[in-house]
């Protein structure tokens, strides 16, 4: 299945390359290094939306549906666009173990000076984000279904975009302490940001086009919320406590940008703070000043604290299919498929 929403991806892509040629050599080459950067993940959110469809269609082909794969490959599009401008956002320069969009241009570009080059890199960046962001929804609004599953889909899609920009516009306003940062609103911003369209997208997208019931479409958005949760309280622990060369990011980078996450949120309430303070969030954090808050946040208690997070999702996600099963609202195929999902979490490295 994987292989076919790879197929579509580059066709996709080498669409716009060759539609690309006419605006100008720069043009066309920013599309294919914007491709070059787009194919080859792992496609965590085509997977899981074909995996569950499979499971949900009484039915079942051997082979995913043409809607359904159209659709998976419009979420990755979707993906992709947000990684882009979270990349900008961020200041990040590598990702999936290399230099990213932004960092291959920087260090291409023929700028008169170094950050005349980043700026170029960050503009492409945002405006190729756009370009794919509208590419996205035009392949959900294109896709072959009912009208009525349609409309549903683009206000799946328009709420979806919607509580991901509110997300991320509260990470910014956490991170340069507009908003007080706590818990509670750590949590509720991951959701909105990663949650929202990593896991409940998916999911609620597979249900639409197996025709479920809307309480099992509820209960998948739930679920979801839970699973994305998890999966990004586990990138926060990746980050400040996992090995750089396995995720692919830049070393510390959270600590360096001052990201407020579930484990800083801990930090805060805790003796130790007052040694990690004047170092957080440093932009010129040394790699000894980052090991050692991240020996800090392990005293305090801060990762296992979010370790002790992660498992709750999981129990929640579990109890919720058990629930949704034993009610008939899914299918024991359907559960299955998330829980492998849901396992895939515990103890990832990258």
């Amino acid at each position: 299945m994987s292989t076919r929403v790879e197929q579509l991806l580059r066709q996709r892509f080498t669409f716009h390359c060759e539609n690309a040629e006419v605006y100008g050599s720069e043009f066309a080459a920013l599309w294919r290094s914007t491709a070059d950067h787009a194919l080859g993940g792992k496609l965590v959110r085509p997977r899981l939306l074909l995996d569950i469809h499979r499971a949900l269609v009484s039915d079942a082909a051997p082979e995913p549906s043409i809607a359904a794969v159209d659709v998976a490959t419009h979420i990755e599009l979707l993906h992709y666009a947000f990684l882009l401008h979270d990349d900008v956002i961020d200041g990040d320069l590598t990702r999936r173990k290399r230099p990213n969009l932004i960092g291959e241009l920087a260090a291409t570009a023929p700028g008169a000076t170094e950050e005349d080059s980043l700026h170029w890199a960050r503009s492409s960046a945002i405006l190729m984000g756009d370009l794919l962001l509208s590419a996205a929804i035009m392949g959900f609004a294109r896709a072959d279904v009912p009208q009525s599953v349609r409309v549903r889909l683009l206000d799946l899609v328009e709420q979806t975009i919607l509580e991901t920009v509110a997300g991320e516009h509260t990470d910014v306003a956490l991170s340069h302490g507009i908003i007080a940062s706590d818990v509670a609103t750590v949590l509720t911003m991951s959701v909105y940001k990663t949650a929202t369209y990593s896991f409940s997208l998916p999911l609620r997208a597979a249900a639409l086009l197996a025709g479920s019931s809307e309480s099992a479409e509820g209960t998948l958005n739930t679920v979801g919320r839970h699973l994305g949760l998890a999966y990004q309280l586990q990138d926060d622990l990746l980050c400040v406590f996992g090995d750089h060369r396995k995720h692919g990011k830049d070393a510390f980078s959270d600590l360096r940008e001052g990201k407020e996450t579930a484990i800083i949120a801990f930090a805060r309430s805790t003796s130790a703070w007052a040694q990690i303070a004047p170092r957080f969030g440093r932009p010129d954090l040394s790699m000894d000043d980052a090991t050692a808050i991240r020996d800090l946040l392990q005293e305090c208690g801060a990762e296992g604290f979010v370790v002790s997070l992660i498992g709750e999702q999981l129990d929640a996600v579990y109890a919720l299919l058990s629930d949704a099963e034993a009610a008939g609202e899914i299918s024991s195929d359907a559960a299955r498929s998330i829980l492998v999902s849901a396992s895939q979490l515990e103890g990832r490295q990258a």
